[in-house]
């Protein structure tokens, strides 16, 4: 027995239980938003164990010059994880059903896009000062 089901503006007569190429493309798409999202998701977390622990070793004996460079090495880790979680939300508008969530999901990305930019910005205003310093303590070596 067959039935009619709309997608879209165009109507396809399947018997039931037929699963379509568009429905076996839009799982594919959705099984590889779960990945890249997990993946994001992974690097978070590895980014945060790995501070936790670099900062246990700057506690004991506290070493305070290491401090910036271990809050620094957690926002690499953010920012990598911010680039797969923007990717997730970009396979994400591939198959959204309505303009509702593509728009929702369109504002996730602009979020995770500025948070992103300040990350970046932050890295680069924190390298260029200790880029600085190191050329100052060179400059007074060769005195």
């Amino acid at each position: 027995m067959s039935y009619l089901l709309q997608e879209g503006t165009r109507g396809l007569v399947r018997t039931p239980g037929e699963v379509g190429v568009e429905q076996i493309i839009v799982n594919l798409v959705l099984w590889l938003k779960l990945a890249v999202e997990t993946t994001g998701a992974v690097i978070i977390g590895l980014g945060v164990f790995t501070t936790i622990y670099r900062f246990a070793r700057a506690l004991v004996p506290p070493q305070f010059e290491r401090y910036n460079e271990i809050r620094l090495s957690l926002a690499r880790y953010l920012a990598l994880a911010l680039e797969f979680q923007l990717g997730a939300d970009i396979l994400s508008t591939a198959i959204a059903p309505s303009w509702e969530q593509i728009g929702k999901l369109g504002a996730v990305a602009v979020i995770r896009t500025a948070l992103n930019y300040f990350l970046m910005r932050e890295m680069r205003g924190e390298r260029d000062v200790a880029s600085a310093e190191g050329a100052v303590a060179k400059g007074g070596e060769g005195s």
